[in-house]
């Protein structure tokens, strides 16, 4: 891919972040707390994706994702990311994980709340970087 078919490659995935971020608060409004905590992590991996996409790199899987982000922006410290993000979202794949498979795993509201809250501020932490780049 060339340079713009990543800049629009990123623009793609941000609106997907975007719809990602607004069905986890409309089923964390509905209780619906296990499919909250999915849709919030997704919306985070989106956005890193987004992120990554505009240095012309792409990862396949999620552990993948994340450690490319780490690498090109916790690290080098680009847009203001810092390695708490790197822990909040290691932790939202944790409690993903455990909502989408563990039968027996029972998501609380205000876990649920942190999770959409902190999907939600890494969005828009992302949009500000990316409209300023």
């Amino acid at each position: 891919m060339d340079k713009e078919t990543y800049r629009v490659l990123a623009s793609v995935r941000m609106e997907r972040a975007i719809e990602l971020v607004d069905g986890a608060k409309e089923l964390l409004q509905n209780e619906r707390y296990k499919s909250a905590n999915n849709r919030a992590f997704y919306a985070m991996e989106k956005t890193m994706k987004a992120l990554l996409a505009i240095k012309e790199i792409d990862a396949d899987s999620h552990n993948g994702c994340l450690r490319q982000f780490n690498v090109h922006y916790i690290k080098e410290r680009v847009g203001g990311f810092e390695p708490g993000d790197y822990k909040r979202i290691a932790n939202a794949q944790r409690i993903r994980n455990v909502s989408d498979y563990d039968d027996f795993y029972i998501a609380d509201k205000k876990e649920c709340q942190q999770q959409v809250e902190m999907a939600t501020e890494f969005l828009n932490k992302a949009r500000i970087f990316m409209e300023a780049n």
